[in-house]
């Protein structure tokens, strides 16, 4: 992409779980962020322009050998075909607000490529701060790892039992540091998991209630969901902590081990009792 657009690009950069240190090893991607300058695409270039000049190119480039390239929400999504199974890298394209502003306040514009929760297609009213939104996640986690990572890491191994599910990882991170603002998180791990998820689940269809982008307080994420999506993950919540609280063993329905790192050490086992998994420290990829 930088011998593709030259100066009219900064460095594109990671913005995903590797960068926050917040990812499983049953799925294996990473999240690009793309920073453009605000005359790319020209002095009246659209953000619409812009998505499309990089889908285009990175359809041109990699869209063989199986290999695929999609349209998506704000991203654009190639998925790699490899002995193991799959490598995808979602690419975001975002354009500074003013011409070469970026590298004093990494405030980006992006485009709303498809149906986003509220957001209606073609919009451009998505404005953020990615970096902001990395340091946020990473700050918190760094003085609560013990705590933060090993949820937001279950709960994103939850939601790729759940298949292609609304929710985005960024807002299942967010819903965790915010529980630990509101609420006494304590006891052991699956205490702590069961205190966020039942405040996912009391929370989420509260028309009050707001989940900050920290990279725009303008942003809410709460907004990323319809009316429904809010009540189906409240729902789930509530459908999941039940089954657990009739069978421990219900628990690993939810938060599946990845058989291929599989841990042995019973210590670290299911069970509300011992804690739950987590990737060994070596295995925190994916």
């Amino acid at each position: 992409m930088e011998e593709k657009y030259g100066e009219n690009i900064y460095a594109p950069f990671n913005s995903g779980s590797y960068a926050k240190n917040t990812a499983i090893n049953t799925k294996f991607d990473f999240d690009l962020v793309a920073p453009f300058k605000r005359n790319a695409f020209g002095s009246n270039g659209t953000l619409k322009e812009m998505y499309e000049d990089v889908y285009n190119f990175l359809f041109e480039k990699y869209n063989i050998n199986n290999d695929k390239v999609k349209d998506q929400k704000v991203s654009i999504g190639i998925t790699f075909k490899t002995d193991d199974g799959e490598v995808k890298i979602d690419v975001v394209p975002g354009r500074e607000f003013n011409q070469d502003q970026y590298k004093d306040d990494q405030n980006l514009n992006l485009y709303i490529n498809n149906k986003y929760g509220l957001f209606e297609q073609g919009s451009d009213r998505l404005k953020t701060n990615i970096d902001a939104q990395l340091n946020n996640i990473k700050d918190r986690a760094n003085a609560e790892k013990n705590s933060i990572r090993k949820i937001i890491r279950l709960l994103k191994v939850w939601k790729k039992t759940k298949g292609d599910y609304p929710t985005k990882s960024f807002f299942l991170e967010l819903i965790t540091l915010k529980t630990f603002d509101n609420k006494d998180v304590t006891g052991n791990l699956w205490d702590k998991l069961k205190i966020v998820l039942e405040y996912i689940r009391d929370n989420v269809t509260n028309d009050s209630f707001k989940l900050t982008d920290p990279g725009n307080s303008a942003n809410d994420l709460m907004d990323t969901l319809e009316t429904y999506q809010r009540q189906n993950l409240s729902n789930d919540m509530k459908n999941m902590l039940d089954r657990i609280d009739e069978n421990d063993e219900n628990i690993k329905s939810y938060f599946p081990e990845n058989q291929k790192f599989k841990i042995e050490d019973k210590n670290n086992g299911y069970g509300k009792n011992n804690g739950m998994p987590i990737p060994p420290p070596k295995l925190n990829f994916g």
